[in-house]
């Protein structure tokens, strides 16, 4: 467990997509904040609204009025979850960036096992030690991992896990093009060969309760098998990096 002293040097921007979440949005930020209280000296919290037809801006915004630490990044349309993450990630202003999403599928406390790492590597990624969604996500979700690894290197074992902490500096020098589901695959292949180190931790991983998830949806499988097909051109010839990818065992959760 991480000691107020240890704690207080910990500056995280936590980055929260959301597109229709208004069943779900307002524990999201409550559990945000009471971990970054918790584990970090300070903290931000970065809801990315992209481009909801919910009130999922409005209970941002009515948070936002009582703590200035969250902040609402409002998409006039719905862009994807690509365009979402990288207004999170270009708005981020402290030492470490974090996001997940906003369905509550997560512990947020878990971020305690991932700070200390930050010290020595520049990416914590989490992989779901036992994913919990219905079957159709789960098998959509192994054959994509499968697909992407037999079209590119990838560095971890999960690649669509929404639990993922980075040094800030990550993404100073790193262009994200995906505007879809494809950017996690396109973040972590470009980081890999980028000769940043990364280390990876298993995380629990929990049914969603509330709200419509949408990974599953026509449109945005047809949007990732697009965005795989027009990167790989641009992914395809960068050769593995240097990046120190450290495989911890479940055990290890």
């Amino acid at each position: 467990m991480l000691g107020p002293s240890e704690s207080s040097r910990y500056k995280i921007s936590i980055v929260l997509p959301a597109f229709n979440e208004e069943a779900n949005i307002e524990r999201a930020m409550t559990s945000a904040t009471l971990a970054a209280e918790r584990l970090c000296g300070d903290h931000e919290i970065l809801v990315v609204d992209d481009g909801s037809v919910d009130a999922t801006a409005k209970l941002v915004e009515a948070a936002s009025a009582t703590d200035p630490r969250i902040k609402l990044l409002k998409h006039d349309g719905n862009k994807g979850y690509g365009e979402a993450l990288r207004t999170g990630f270009t708005a981020a202003k402290m030492d470490l960036v974090f996001f997940t999403d906003s369905d509550n599928q997560f512990d947020l406390n878990e971020l305690e096992a991932f700070l200390p790492f930050s010290d020595r590597v520049d990416v914590v990624a989490g992989f779901r030690v036992r994913r919990n969604d219905p079957w159709l996500r789960v098998l959509i979700g192994l054959s994509w991992n499968r697909l992407v690894r037999l079209a590119f290197y990838v560095p971890v074992r999960d690649i669509d896990c929404a639990f993922k902490l980075f040094r800030r500096e990550v993404f100073d020098e790193l262009d994200l093009e995906s505007v879809g589901a494809m950017v996690n695959t396109e973040l972590m292949v470009k980081i890999g060969r980028s000769g940043n180190s990364i280390v990876e931790l298993g995380v629990s991983h929990y049914p969603r309760v509330g709200g419509s998830p949408r990974g599953a949806h026509p449109k945005v499988i047809f949007r990732a098998f697009y965005e795989l097909v027009r990167m790989r051109g641009r992914l395809k010839d960068l050769g593995p990096g240097l990046a120190l990818d450290h495989m911890l065992p479940t055990t290890e959760l």
